[in-house]
């Protein structure tokens, strides 16, 4: 039955492990075996079922009796002729022998009754996991956020598009969940040196109904529906463990005597506490200027803006699979760079499959839009952001002051809402941005407040849009039929313009008590780098009250 294989004896100082390596050219397959469990690697088909999967384990095997974990899951379409689900199983059975696979450690959280208060602003993914990781180890933690609470901030939503009338309490950026709850809900993460967080992210959103498959599909998500559940019933577990939760709450300023923050004035009354830990996410700019006015020091960073192009889905099905549908995949995803004349990488981001275009303004008067999916992204188009990267300074010509760039931001937020006085998306073909010029377009959109033509190219800062234009010409080339699509609005939320001056602790520098996380910190991007940026806030805080 193999075609080749290879037999190594790894010798242990400790102790004498056989194992086998097999390579079976054949059927794609390697496993690893030891006493008692068989590590395997092996191809299937994109529609197989646990009966199939139960079936070839067995026969590769030579068992009968058995149990399973998958390890990781991922998607090779590299070959449209050979699509198939790559995964690596660990099995366990008597069969195999004697003995067991050392477990990997998982966050420790040491509980003991502690006399310290704690306050955590922003109920988004940095804010809940530090207030929830501080909870259980015996703080007294009172969790507030602007927004409202996740069934009547939807509600609010729905209005908003519905009517166009902008509710600052019901909206997309602030509420139960963060700016994250009403997303595609992606948790794949760069970061590095947080695999004890991650795993502790992962397995609370398990444990609140998200699927398994999140704790080993390679580009795992969990949809906005499945958000909306699981960040309710994590914010049940936060309080019935004893943490105080408060929505519809501002934080207006904070005291600071000596260098440390007393209370925080909120819309609630003054919060007073020993620690005081803001994870307000990348939209707050009234509370980043509260903060400098403070004495919090913040200071310029690189950042991306660009829009969101959208496309039938079925044309990205076609592009990457040569057919319409693949049975046992939700929909097709891209993710494209490319290098620009000006050494600028353009990029997409966010790629929501199968999703809707949204408005995902924080403010009245501004407009910005995003994306978002379903669990089962089955809705008719994919979009995604198509964005530049952009050192302000550079852009100007001059020193930028954090102050500054967040003044530049909004004004281009203010601007598109400007051009449409309303918050109806400015739009074109992705053809016509790239030649420049203004066409018949299609007004055919999963955006809910309707498109405006424009020439969208002179609405972006020249340079970005230079950029984008090569950017765009490039994508095109690679998969087929993109340039038809349309382009739209403006995505300035990839990431914070600014970044807080913090310790490796994220304690703001000359102060003794204030912590900043998240995205609205500069020092992470989306859903598991920001909680994991605010578990290790908490574990400081943990460690430094043993």
């Amino acid at each position: 039955m193999f075609q080749k294989s290879h037999y190594l004896l790894i010798m242990s100082p400790f102790k004498t492990l056989f194992c086998v390596i097999l390579v079976d050219v054949l059927w794609g397959i390697t496993y690893v075996c030891s006493m008692g469990y068989s590590q395997i690697s092996l191809k299937l088909p994109t529609d197989y079922d646990s009966e199939r999967l139960k079936k070839k384990i067995g026969h590769l095997l030579g068992i009968t009796d058995f149990t399973y974990q998958i390890e990781n899951k991922s998607l090779d379409a590299r070959k449209k002729n050979n699509i198939h689900w790559q995964l690596r199983l660990m099995v366990h059975s008597d069969e195999l022998g004697e003995g067991t696979v050392e477990k990997k450690p998982g966050l420790h959280i040491p509980y003991k009754k502690r006399n310290k208060k704690v306050v955590v602003v922003g109920n988004g993914p940095a804010g809940f996991f530090s207030a929830l990781v501080l909870q259980k180890a015996g703080f007294q933690t009172t969790l507030i956020d602007r927004g409202t609470a996740v069934t009547k901030r939807a509600e609010g939503i729905m209005h908003f598009e519905q009517t166009g009338l902008f509710d600052p309490k019901s909206n997309y950026a602030f509420g139960e969940g963060g700016a994250g709850t009403f997303s595609d809900g992606k948790l794949s993460s760069r970061s590095k040196r947080i695999s004890l967080e991650k795993q502790f992210i992962l397995s609370s959103y398990v444990k609140a109904g998200g699927p398994e498959e999140i704790e080993y599909m390679t580009h795992p998500h969990l949809g906005s529906d499945r958000l909306k559940i699981i960040v309710h019933k994590l914010n049940q577990e936060f309080q019935e463990l004893g943490g105080q939760l408060l929505f519809e709450t501002m934080l207006d300023d904070i005291k600071v005597v000596n260098g440390a923050v007393v209370h925080a004035n909120s819309s609630a009354g003054n919060l007073e506490a020993d620690y005081f830990i803001i994870a307000a996410g990348h939209s707050a700019y009234e509370t980043f200027r509260m903060l400098m006015k403070r004495g919090v020091g913040f200071h310029t960073k690189n950042f991306a803006i660009g829009s969101r192009m959208e496309h039938p889905q079925e044309l990205i099905n076609r592009a990457q699979w040569g057919k319409p549908s693949l049975p046992g995949v939700k929909a097709a995803e891209y993710r494209l760079t490319a290098k620009t004349e000006s050494k600028q990488q353009v990029y997409t981001f966010c790629m929501c499959p199968g999703g809707l275009l949204v408005p995902a303004t924080a403010y009245e008067g501004s407009n910005i839009v995003n994306g978002m999916s379903l669990y089962q992204r089955d809705a008719q188009y994919a979009n995604a952001a198509c964005v530049s990267g952009l050192n302000l300074e550079q852009l100007l010509g001059r020193e930028v002051s954090a102050s500054e760039s967040l003044d530049w931001l909004e004004q281009l937020e203010r601007k598109f809402y400007s051009y449409t006085s309303s918050y109806a998306a400015p739009f074109c073909s992705i053809q016509d941005f790239i030649k420049a010029k203004s066409h018949t377009q299609n007004t055919e959109t999963s955006y809910p407040l309707g498109l405006k033509a424009a020439p969208l190219w002179e609405m972006l800062p020249k340079q970005i849009s230079e950029n984008m234009r090569q950017g765009l010409n490039n994508f095109s080339k690679k998969i087929q039929g993109f340039e038809t699509g349309n382009i739209m609005g403006l995505e300035s939320k990839t990431s914070a313009s600014i970044q807080v001056d913090r310790d490796e602790n994220r304690l703001c520098h000359g102060f003794s008590n204030l912590y900043m996380v998240g995205e609205g910190s500069g020092f992470a991007g989306g859903i598991v780098s920001s909680a994991a940026d605010g578990i290790k806030a908490a574990m400081s805080l943990v460690h430094a009250n043993t």
